[in-house]
């Protein structure tokens, strides 16, 4: 019997049903990525976020912000972003890279009545975040959904690396059809 990491079909669909499984399951490794964006000022930025959608189908992931947050400004200027996931019980490695929109307001009002109030206390803070304050806790949290947003994360490269006991990697393109290529590790 092949194991999944022995053929570019398996690795593809164990890539999406490892993103679902972030989606699914709050303890999954691959619910909090790290998404990397560039600043306005050309830095690189990178912050852990968490999954709440991945489409196999459309080649999509989708992740929530805060309207107001530093990726907004940093997508405004950039649309792109890269998202890296690490799961050790699998010894593997994600690198996504997705061209990203941001929706709001009237678009994401119905997943927002759907969101439980304590979560949505992570849309809408005053001052707006990264604003400098003079003590650790001189801000105020007020749910509002015109705070809320969603990054759709429409997902161009896929890089995968298996450190089994031999290393394998490959990597899938949205220009080539998900047509995986080897890639020496």
């Amino acid at each position: 019997m092949t194991e999944w990491f022995e053929t570019a079909e398996g690795i593809w669909a164990n890539v999406w049903a490892t993103l679902a499984k972030g989606v699914a399951d709050a303890s999954h490794p691959a619910r909090q990525p790290t998404f990397a964006t560039q600043s306005p000022d050309g830095w690189p930025e990178a912050r852990t976020v968490v999954l709440r959608r991945a489409d196999r189908i459309t080649g999509e992931v989708s992740l929530h912000t805060d309207l107001f947050s530093d990726k907004i400004k940093s997508l405004n200027r950039t649309p792109r972003a890269a998202l890296h996931v690490w799961d050790a019980a699998q010894d593997l490695q994600l690198r996504l890279q997705a061209e990203v929109t941001v929706r709001s307001g009237a678009a994401v009002r119905a997943l927002w009545d759907k969101i439980p109030d304590h979560a949505q206390q992570s849309y809408g803070v005053t001052p707006p975040p990264g604003t400098a304050i003079d003590t650790a806790l001189d801000y105020t949290k007020t749910p509002d959904p015109s705070s809320f947003a969603v990054l759709v994360c429409r997902v161009m490269h896929v890089d995968v690396v298996h450190l089994g006991a031999q290393h394998r990697r490959i990597s899938y393109s949205r220009a080539r059809q998900w047509q995986g290529q080897w890639l020496s590790p």
